[in-house]
């Protein structure tokens, strides 16, 4: 379904920290590519603060951000984990996994604090971090000559930065064989524009192959 809307994600970890009223909140978000990466990061996180009073996280996986898990370690509950994965569902996130890790201060927040610190402190790092968005992209190929794959190379990347594309491997044999993922209703313009620059002799082909592809905004 070439129309569907996919989630989001985020292109690398950011680390943020908050301080309110002396406790230290310490957000750690990562893009990861399945549950078990994202319980993986969390031990890593634990690992590293390991005495600190609390490592909260929330975490959203799956190509529809159908999988979901999070955890208060500790706190009240309902007023950690369940916050931080709000914070993620709004910003239509997936393949990501957020922990904060509190430093507690010897100053009680009550419910509300901490419900505004650690979904706080997930949105801040999270207003620092890169977005990468997913499409439905179909594949299409195009044969060169070598003399020519420099010319198609910049052609090509110049053709998909203006269109939501990706260029993707670049196979070479007997001539160069490119590879993009476009949007199904940019493919004849990326037909057209080869045509135009080869004089009609290259052609690019659509495979018939469709994916979700991460695309850099």
């Amino acid at each position: 379904m070439p129309d569907r809307s996919y989630p989001a994600t985020i292109a690398a970890a950011v680390d943020h920290e908050l301080v309110i009223r002396k406790s230290r909140f310490l957000a750690h978000v990562a893009p990861v590519a399945s549950p078990e990466q994202a319980d993986e990061v969390i031990a890593a996180v634990k690992k590293q603060h390991w005495d600190a009073r609390h490592n909260c996280s929330a975490q959203v996986t799956g190509v529809l951000g159908d999988r979901a898990r999070s955890s208060d370690d500790g706190e009240p509950s309902g007023t950690a984990g369940t916050p931080m994965l709000e914070v993620l569902r709004r910003r239509e996130l997936t393949d990501v996994v957020a922990v904060v890790t509190r430093y507690f201060g010897g100053i009680k927040l009550g419910a509300g604090g901490l419900v505004r610190a650690y979904s706080s402190a997930v949105a801040e790092a999270l207003d620092a971090a890169s977005l990468v968005d997913r499409r439905m992209l179909a594949q299409i190929t195009l044969a060169v000559p070598h003399s020519d794959a420099g010319r198609f190379d910049n052609l090509l990347r110049d053709w998909a930065a203006r269109h939501h594309a990706v260029l993707g491997e670049t196979r070479y044999a007997q001539q160069a064989v490119f590879e993009v993922w476009s949007p199904q209703d940019a493919v004849e313009a990326l037909g057209a524009e080869v045509a135009s620059a080869s004089g009609g002799a290259v052609a690019a082909s659509a495979t018939g192959t469709t994916r979700v592809v991460d695309v850099p905004r």
